[in-house]
């Protein structure tokens, strides 16, 4: 078993950054994929970014390439997304999750966090 603590989520404003952090316990996460995901408020969870088991390979949705990166320090069993140049429509709470295998789906990942809100507003 594998448990997922979101982090770092709060009120921004257009055009502003935050870093979320996904701290895990009970199990290493470096034998995982790690993804992260959102949900807004009547509508479904949609895949954000994905990075492999060592780090090496990253895959983010079209929607935020060039604003948010995905990073992992298997030492400290942590993965980040980085998020910069936010927009209203990126408001949503933010999910990480463990994956056996690089995937993009939601029913490809067995582990959750509780999620963390993200609101951007001004």
């Amino acid at each position: 078993q594998v448990q997922l603590v979101e982090s770092g989520g709060g009120l921004v404003q257009p055009g502003g950054s935050l870093r979320l952090s996904c701290a895990a316990s009970g199990r290493t996460i470096s034998r995982y994929a790690m993804g992260w995901f959102r949900q807004a408020p009547g509508k479904e969870r949609e895949f954000v970014a994905v990075i492999s088991l060592s780090g090496a390979y990253t895959h983010r949705a079209d929607s935020v390439k060039g604003r948010f990166t995905v990073t992992r320090d298997n030492a400290k069993n942590t993965v980040y997304l980085q998020m910069t140049s936010l927009k209203p429509e990126n408001t949503a709470v933010y999910y990480c999750a463990a994956a056996a295998s690089l995937d993009t789906t939601v029913e490809e990942y067995d582990y959750w966090g509780q999620g963390t809100q993200v609101t951007v507003s001004s």
